[in-house]
């Protein structure tokens, strides 16, 4: 297994990029949310147009910290498990990744990202 460190932020809420391993012609990272004192990861690609959610670096969330927005159409996602709560991808969710806490580090295991981004994350 490979596994990625990440750096999770310190503060809530809060999100921080990282990147993946590129798989195919265009790169794609990943971030992690700290929201509600739950820490998740996710591939940083919107479900309805494949598009980074993020304009400006580590930028995911709303203004009042709740929701992860996507800066292309405002489609709102939920922190705790991705799922789209308004817009045009309602219903569908964000490609979660898996993260793990050890050694006082968060892990993302980069073969399980891999597999997500080639399948589309189904």
């Amino acid at each position: 297994m490979t596994e990625i460190s990440v750096e999770a932020p310190a503060a809530e809420p809060a999100c921080r990029e990282f990147p993946l391993p590129q798989d195919g012609d265009f790169p794609v990272g990943g971030f992690v949310v700290r929201h509600s004192g739950q820490v998740t990861a996710f591939v940083n690609r919107c479900p309805h147009t494949g598009a980074p959610l993020n304009w400006k670096p580590d930028d995911f969330l709303t203004a009042d910290g709740q929701l992860i927005q996507c800066s292309l159409h405002g489609a709102l996602f939920d922190p705790a498990d991705g799922r789209c709560l308004r817009g045009p991808c309602a219903g569908d969710r964000l490609q979660q990744l898996p993260l793990r806490y050890a050694d006082g580090r968060w892990l993302v295991d980069a073969a399980q990202a891999g597999n997500s981004l080639r399948s589309g994350g189904k």
